[in-house]
């Protein structure tokens, strides 16, 4: 048991630090959003220890398949990593600060186009809302977007090109899904199936419904402000993340009843009368 202390250590120590790294990076952070942060990147790191000092998992799926949370680990640190910098080179403009922003400018004019989903970012903005404003909004969800499509891509190579996840050995679909009832009902390969494409289908459309969803909140209720630093980080990461992260987990569950029913298909082969050297009455 105590042989997992390191590396559930290592891994709280890296959740906790990304949790707080937008309130380390921007500078104009306010002193009372920055103890909240603080308290939750402590709450994540404690949750990330505990998961990963046990032998087995509770809630964090594919715990024994690397590269998939690895993958997204390294999307979201990006993504959050990237627009705090933006942020903060608005302020402290730098070298490092300013190719970055170059960047996400370009990818932002690249994918907005008419029905995209940084187009529909752009509608949650107030209409009354400064140029400056605007063109922030756009760079940060195009660079979040974009990181986005690309921990799809990789994980795809991984799945498809390097075997994914029988490539590390054996797979157990048990401690990988712990929140996956076996005993729920119905065949395990047609639950598995219907649960990937549900996934896939929400992660497709999650881009284009959050948008419509909070702004059809903000007329019902206080609107957010998205021009605050620490909410337009968050807001945009989620929107970004949350979609791709389900997209990864319905290709994963997609890949696993594949390999579910390939095996079966082996098993009732090896199990025909014709492959025992028999011969049907």
């Amino acid at each position: 048991m105590f042989s997992h202390v390191p590396g559930a250590l290592a891994r709280a120590i890296l959740i906790a630090l990304m949790v707080a790294t937008p309130a380390l990076l921007v500078p104009s952070t306010a002193l009372d959003t920055a103890q909240i942060v603080i308290v939750l990147s402590f709450i994540a790191g404690f949750m990330t220890f505990i998961e990963y000092y046990g032998a087995y998992p509770s809630i964090i799926e594919f715990r024994f398949a690397p590269p998939f949370n690895r993958i997204r680990f390294l999307a979201l640190t990006t993504i959050l990593i990237a627009l705090s910098l933006i942020l903060r080179g608005q302020g402290d403009p730098s070298v490092g600060t300013v190719a970055l922003t170059r960047l996400a400018r370009g990818l932002g004019e690249l994918v907005d186009f008419p029905y995209s989903p940084v187009r529909l970012v752009l509608l949650m903005i107030p209409a009354d809302a400064d140029a400056a404003l605007v063109a922030t909004v756009r760079m940060t969800a195009g660079l979040a977007y974009s990181v986005s499509l690309a921990m799809m891509l990789v994980f795809l190579t991984v799945v498809r090109l390097l075997g994914w996840p029988t490539r590390t050995g054996a797979f157990n679909v048990w401690v990988n899904l712990p929140l996956f009832d076996p005993t729920g009902g119905g065949d395990v390969l047609h639950r598995l199936r219907r649960d990937a494409g549900l996934n896939v289908v929400l992660g497709a459309l999650l881009p284009f419904l959050i948008p419509a969803a909070v702004n059809t909140a903000s007329n019902m209720i206080a609107p957010i402000s998205i021009a605050n630093p620490q909410t337009l980080i968050w807001t945009l990461t989620a929107w970004a993340f949350l979609p791709a992260s389900m997209l990864m987990r319905g290709i994963a569950m997609s890949r696993i009843a594949d390999m579910i029913e390939d095996k079966r298909r082996r098993a009732y082969a090896a199990d025909a009368p014709e492959a025992k050297g028999l011969q049907r009455a």
